[in-house]
């Protein structure tokens, strides 16, 4: 897999915070960075996923013959 740089511009705090945090974990913000946007990424791509398996599901979902209300009924008018 071939990587590629990405700039990112950020607020001069958040920037130093996140030295503090990369500090702590023993990495670099550039592979926290990193880290964060893969696991976006994946997250995203099994939303897409599980949507895709929903939108088939209902697509295939048979009519059982539901009972169906009234306004009047659903709020005892």
């Amino acid at each position: 897999m071939t990587r590629r740089n990405l700039t990112v511009q950020l607020d001069d705090d958040v920037i130093r915070q996140a030295r503090v945090v990369a500090a702590r974990r023993g990495t670099s913000v550039s592979q926290l960075v990193a880290h964060q946007i893969e696991e976006l990424v994946e997250a995203d791509r099994r939303y897409d996923e599980a949507w895709a398996a929903a939108r088939e599901a209902m697509a295939g979902a048979v009519d059982r013959g539901g009972r169906s209300w009234t306004r009047e009924e659903l709020y005892d008018r």
